[in-house]
């Protein structure tokens, strides 16, 4: 039998009692706590999910069962995990949660020392202990201890409010979909200087307001609200919080790539990017000074690559941004407090969002079973080659990116979490944008 695969491109995910069990779960806490070498301890926490109480006993059980002491901090956001892993000095961080999935699902994802998400390569050991069940387990005086943390919040609070300038009475609509940002998203923004109004703010496993991904598609409510109520803003955040989208002050939804070149500009030097993200970052950084870097999808992929370049700022064109000078965890409250400082102090988030160039954007997915991703990706390129001869890069860092010589670029890569094949395009001019979509589209079905 093939070893099982269990992470994807951001932790393990899938639906309850089916692919997520509380076997999986204790074998997760015994294979942690062997690559841990039976010492030390990890911090555990979790979003509103309504299974992840039992999935916490599971994996606590696990860890304790190798030696290693648990720190539970119960229901936060997923960035104070990564906070806390650092601030409390242990060894590894859980996170249960399925972030924006629907409420069937859950996971887990794991974080190092440093409050980064764990990389592949240690994921990879962690399956390969978890597979050959090769789990280290102490004996019965020297099982782990389980103790509850809870000033751990009141410190993270406070380092979030510290660290920004907000003029007080900004006016903020928050949709936290009941999730993990339910209760702390609306007090720390408070605390910052803002009048906050809350919606889908109690937290509730079965999202009964709204779906805990923040597109357009599911922010109808907060759109409305912020222009009724005269909102300079409005923020959503996903089901654990370590992502946002803005609403501006005409109830409109802020374009990702948009936001992440407002943000990017602001911090200037070095940014770090993953390859689905448009040319406009480009153009935006040269401006001042600054320089793009793009790496694979995954917040763990730019988290890495901030560290090696010393990057200023990292973010995925999906809300996940990474803040260096704080964590390495990406922060969906950290984002939308940041995106309140330049609003405060630059105007209106309309007017902001006016200036920054918006090209022809195309997204498709294309459904496709994991071994027609694989035959596809392997020989996708030589079929791309053949039918465009105005290619000037081949960028096969994940998927394959191709950007043509008047600077159009289309990404193809495997979904890392569904049995999809995804086509991410950019184009300065429409005909040219759906030109490419079309030709790309027939290419994948053709050859599934």
């Amino acid at each position: 039998m093939d070893n099982e695969k269990l992470f994807g491109t951001s932790g393990i995910r899938g639906e309850i009692n089916t692919e997520i069990t509380t076997e999986l779960a204790l074998k997760i806490g015994k294979a942690l706590g062997t690559y841990l070498k039976n010492k030390g301890k990890v911090v555990v926490g979790y979003d509103t999910r309504t299974t992840n109480q039992m999935l916490d006993q599971a994996i606590s059980a696990g860890l304790m069962e190798s030696g290693i002491d648990v720190l539970k901090i119960g229901m936060v956001p997923t960035p104070l995990v990564g906070y806390a892993t650092e601030k409390l000095n242990v060894n590894a961080g859980i996170m249960i949660t399925a972030s924006h999935n629907p409420s069937k699902d859950n996971g887990i994802k794991l974080w190092n020392s440093n409050g980064m998400a764990y990389t592949s390569s240690q994921e990879e050991e962690i399956e390969e202990i978890y597979n050959k069940s090769s789990f280290k387990i102490v004996p019965w005086d020297n099982v782990g201890s389980l103790k509850k943390i809870n000033e751990i919040k009141k410190d993270y609070i406070q380092e979030l409010v510290d660290l920004v300038n907000i003029n007080p009475g900004l006016k903020v609509v928050i949709d936290t979909a009941s999730g993990a940002g339910s209760e702390l998203s609306p007090i720390i923004f408070r605390k910052a200087g803002c009048k906050v109004i809350t919606l889908n703010s109690q937290p509730d496993g079965f999202f009964p307001g709204r779906d805990p991904e923040p597109n357009k598609a599911n922010l109808d409510s907060l759109m409305k609200t912020v222009k009724s109520t005269g909102a300079d803003l409005g923020i959503a955040h996903d089901g654990d919080a370590d992502r946002m989208i803005t609403v501006d002050e005409n109830g409109v939804v802020s374009p990702f790539d948009s936001l992440l070149v407002l943000i990017a500009e602001s911090f200037g030097g070095t940014v770090v990017t993953t390859v689905d993200a448009g040319m406009t970052l480009d153009e935006a950084l040269e401006k001042v000074g600054g320089t793009v870097l793009r790496t694979k999808v995954g917040d763990v992929n730019v988290a890495e690559l901030i560290l090696k370049e010393n990057a200023s700022f990292g973010g995925e064109p999906s809300g996940t941004w990474l803040h260096p000078d704080f964590s390495m965890c990406p922060d969906g409250i950290l984002s939308g407090l940041r995106i309140a400082e330049i609003v405060s102090n630059k105007g209106k988030l309309s007017k902001l969002l006016e200036n920054i160039p918006r090209y022809p954007n195309i997204r498709e997915k294309i459904p496709c079973s994991k071994e027609d991703k694989i035959k596809i990706m392997k020989n996708i390129e030589p079929l791309l080659k053949n039918k465009f001869n105005d290619i000037k890069d081949v960028n096969n860092t994940d998927g394959i990116r191709l950007t043509f010589n008047d600077n159009s670029w289309v990404l193809i890569r495997p979904s890392g979490t569904e049995n999809y094949i995804r086509i991410t395009l950019e184009s300065k001019e429409k005909i040219k944008a759906n030109k490419i979509c079309a030709t790309c589209k027939d290419i994948i079905i053709n050859n599934i």
